[in-house]
This record gives C-alpha cells, structure tokens and sequence, in this order.
C-alpha cells in the first residue's frame, strides 16, 4: 500500500510539473501583442488606434522587449513560479503618441503574476486580476 502511495504521489508531480514546464516554454516561444488592459476610462482602439503594445521574453538575459505601441522599450523582469515582476523599462525613443504607451507601462509595473488561459493568451495579473491579456503575434 504504502508503495503505491509512493508512485502515484511521484506521477502526479511528474505530471504537474511537466505541464508548467511546457507552460513556461510558451512564454519564450514567441511574441505576445496586447489585446485587453484594465483600469482606463480610455476604449482600447482609441488608446491604440494604429500599432497595439507588444511583449517578448528573453529567457537567457532575463529581459523583456517590445512595443509600447509608439516607442520600443525593454526591462528586466524576474519569474518564479507564477510570480512575475518587471523592473522599470529603461529609455526609449521619445515620439510623443497619445496617453497609450504611459499607461501601458504603468499597468506593466503592477504586475506580480501571469497565467496562461484555457485559450493560450497571456494573462500579466495583479495579484488574482488580469490587468494586461496578449495574444501570440501572428508573424
């Protein structure tokens, strides 16, 4: 009996661990285009009206980089688990394109968290909220 309990318990964790595994490896597979953020009075077309915020992973340098829909930035971010926080994006250039790219960046700050949903979209959380879901970029 106690054997059994012995291998059950290590083929679940095998099977839990291996499907965060293969979880995680979507986030470095390809680049994420934002669809949906929270907190704005601002409707998402018209706070992005001709290029939407991108995001990719650099899981060797531990950086993100991407698009804040006008300007290019990039940050350090650090994962554990669940747990994601990115550090403040460093310079960019400086083309002014409306109220977007500020809020964006501000929204990327507050997160702690991400998930994947049952559709594979990318959910950057604050604490158990979505407040930044990405789609994969189609290239």
């Amino acid at each position: 009996m106690k054997k059994t309990y012995t291998i059950l318990t290590s083929i679940i964790v095998l099977i839990i661990t291996s499907c965060a595994t293969t979880k995680n490896a979507e986030l470095y597979k390809t680049s994420w285009e934002l669809e949906y953020i929270s907190g704005t009075k601002i409707a998402f077309q018209r706070l992005y009206p001709n290029k939407k915020p991108t995001i990719t992973f650099n899981k060797d340098k531990h950086k993100v980089q991407g698009n804040n829909s006008c300007n290019g930035y990039s940050a350090n971010y650090t994962i554990k688990d669940n747990a994601i926080y990115f550090s403040e994006p460093g310079p960019s250039t400086l083309m002014y394109c409306g109220q977007g790219e500020k809020i964006f960046l501000n929204m990327m700050e507050k997160v702690n968290r991400y998930r994947f949903d049952e559709n594979g979209k990318l959910n950057l959380m604050l604490d158990d909220v979505t407040i930044l879901r990405f789609k994969k970029l189609k290239k």
